[in-house]
């Protein structure tokens, strides 16, 4: 209503349960044609576990887009040129993902910052490794920090925290337009084709932190993601 654009249309999708994930693309897929762009936008910081048994910030925010954007691949492999963009952070710096415990909460004082820290860096290796095994199909993948964005993702933030949080966010972050160019230029912008698998910034492609140059360790993930999901 507020787009004016009777081609916008919703369906019902929950990260946090593989069987939605499942539901929605077997809907998607029976209804719509046409696949050329995926846009994995999804986020929270939230501690706490999923009915799948895994951390809510690493389904979330990795497991269930992996599930499905494996699952509409062969959709978007028919209908390329076609792209996946996954919305990641610069929070991939402290990201310490473990092959051996995939979708186990870590321990420690900051368990829930560093889940979703992890999440992050899956995030960008899952894009690497989108990249290197869709060569050839005409199907490309970036990451993309946004920069620091004021959405409702601080909503679970402890309430101590939040006094201090939320003003920063107000006076220094960027609001949801601006954090989305980013993302925006990656999905419709000409020629970056040879850039897939890339991490992107509002400066362009820019380097990731080492773990997320790791083939070897995105190699793991994408694996262990696959047996998570039952794929």
């Amino acid at each position: 209503q507020e787009t004016g654009n009777n081609e916008v249309l919703f369906m019902h999708l929950d990260l946090a349960s593989l069987r939605s994930v499942r539901a929605f693309a077997s809907t998607f897929l029976r209804q719509e044609p046409h696949l050329h762009l995926l846009i994995n936008n999804a986020g929270v910081s939230a501690g706490g576990t999923t009915e799948d048994g895994f951390s809510l910030p690493f389904q979330v925010n990795h497991l269930g887009h992996f599930l499905l954007t494996q699952l509409l691949l062969e959709r978007l492999r028919s209908c390329a040129p076609s792209r996946v963009v996954i919305v990641a952070s610069s929070a991939h710096c402290a990201g310490r993902l473990r092959p051996e415990s995939l979708g186990r909460p870590p321990s420690g004082l900051f368990s829930t910052f560093q889940d979703y820290c992890d999440s992050k860096l899956a995030n960008v290796l899952h894009a690497r490794e989108l990249a290197t095994r869709e060569q050839g199909t005409q199907v490309t993948c970036y990451a993309v920090h946004p920069g620091f964005v004021n959405t409702s993702l601080f909503r679970h933030a402890p309430l101590w925290l939040k006094p201090l949080l939320l003003p920063l966010a107000w006076l220094l972050f960027l609001d949801a337009s601006e954090g989305a160019q980013v993302v925006l230029d990656c999905a419709t912008q000409d020629d970056l084709e040879p850039l897939s698998g890339r991490y992107f910034t509002d400066c362009g492609p820019r380097l990731p932190w080492p773990a997320g140059r790791d083939d070897r360790l995105a190699r793991a993930l994408w694996e262990g993601s696959e047996r998570l999901v039952g794929l």
